[in-house]
């Protein structure tokens, strides 16, 4: 049975927090910023919002999160990860000095800050088949860029040759940040993929 109102919360410890509650809200669904283990609880999906991966990965241990997102995502629930959120998701980092404690839950290979320092951020326009989406505006901070992926990861979109945005069952990432446009369509995706879960 499909879930007709959805709760979806948004890691609220670091990183571009309120610009997802903005695109959710666009979307019909209920947003809860998620700091306690308890917010959890409460919620049907989980996003990972974009910032400073170190940062993020250290607030998860000491507000005790990480796991209880770990077994929230082995029962079913949906998770998207954005830029930081998408190196935390992953279960191999390129270059991370030990520096990021990463969730270890989708099966892909990320390089850190892959197109360079804050100044090599850009914005340019990329095709994404499966949501049949044309020209959508990619804005890339400091990006990541997955090198590698499982077999059952599938890619959703590529930049030149660079995986960007793939998904691997209930999990979700993309390497831009599609919150800090004015197209929601990533993010009702992503409510569809809640629904499924």
């Amino acid at each position: 049975m499909l879930i007709k109102k959805l709760k979806i919360g948004v890691l609220g410890i670091q990183g571009s927090i309120i610009e997802h509650v903005n695109a959710l809200e666009k979307s019909d669904v209920e947003t809860i910023i998620v700091r306690e283990k308890q917010d959890l609880n409460k919620i049907h999906g989980l996003i990972i919002p974009g910032g400073e991966s170190t940062t993020i990965s250290k607030l998860l241990e000491r507000f005790n999160l990480s796991e209880k997102i770990k077994k929230k995502v082995k029962d079913g629930m949906g998770i998207y990860g954005t830029c930081a959120g998408a190196i935390l998701l992953s279960k191999r980092i390129i270059d991370n000095n030990g520096g990021v404690k990463n969730l270890n839950l989708m099966d892909i290979t990320v390089c850190r800050n892959a197109y360079g320092s804050q100044i090599y951020s850009f914005v340019d326009n990329i095709d994404i088949n499966e949501l049949k989406l044309k020209m959508f505006p990619a804005i890339f901070i400091r990006a990541p860029k997955i090198n590698e992926i499982g077999k059952n990861v599938k890619i959703l979109a590529k930049y030149k040759n660079d995986i960007i945005f793939a998904q691997e069952e209930n999990l979700m990432v993309s390497t831009f940040h599609p919150e800090l446009g004015d197209k929601p369509d990533i993010h009702k995706y992503f409510i569809q993929l809640c629904k499924r879960s």
